[in-house]
């Protein structure tokens, strides 16, 4: 079991598959919403969570105010549990699909032979938690998808979580990462869409303290007050 940190929702638990997924941890998931949360683009998001598992991330940002959340898993399981996790918590603005991530970029990017259910507006916050067996040339042709134009808000952000022995993604044009924190065998990466990133952003493989420094926040992204 693991448990919603904080939000409408916090602290209550959640089923995870049995087997097959690699759930993220309450300390990098709550660290991992800090940052968002700082950056002010949680209130009323639409939230795409690929590779959902459980659904924990997904289902962390719909206690903390997004709009519509999309998990999906392509493990039957996974998903299978994603679903009783959304109906025990009674969470409406949150679905289910059981799809590839692959396929479901693809599709949102107007690509492939399926076309996967689109969210009625550009997205604002995606994450991405692969297993970390996942190649990647595959991850970078998921990421090469969510880049095509009017996928992404202009100002979302896009997470992914990799082994810290993984090679740093492979950004393509239209997205850059802005940060990088490493929690213990995980290395979180943040990412936004290029025209966005400020020329005095921190290095991609710049190594942050939990708190994000004020100059380390893209322009558009400083909380209001």
């Amino acid at each position: 079991m693991t448990r919603i940190v904080a939000g409408a929702l916090g602290g209550r638990t959640i089923a995870v598959p049995a087997k097959g997924t690699r759930p993220t941890s309450d300390r990098v998931r709550e660290a991992i919403f800090s940052r968002l949360t700082h950056l002010d683009v949680l209130d009323g998001a639409r939230v795409l969570d690929l590779y959902a598992g459980s659904g924990a991330l997904g289902l962390e940002a719909a206690s903390r105010g997004a709009a519509e959340v999309t998990l999906v898993d392509s493990a039957r399981p996974a998903a299978d549990v994603a679903r009783k996790n959304v109906a025990v918590l009674k969470v409406a603005e949150v679905r289910v699909v059981t799809e590839t991530a692959e396929r479901f970029a693809a599709a949102l990017a107007g690509a492939g032979p399926r076309a996967a259910p689109r969210t009625t507006a550009a997205l604002d916050l995606v994450f991405l938690d692969p297993p970390y067996d996942l190649d990647e040339t595959t991850l970078a042709t998921v990421l090469t998808d969510l880049a095509t134009p009017g996928v992404l808000a202009d100002d979302a952000v896009v997470v992914v979580e990799r082994s810290i022995r993984t090679p740093e993604p492979d950004w393509p044009v239209g997205l850059a990462a802005f940060a990088r924190k490493d929690y213990g065998e995980t290395a979180v990466y943040y990412a936004e869409p290029s025209g966005a990133v400020p020329s005095d952003a921190e290095p991609s493989d710049a190594r942050p303290p939990d708190a994000v420094p004020p100059d380390a926040v893209p322009p558009g992204r400083r909380p209001v007050g």
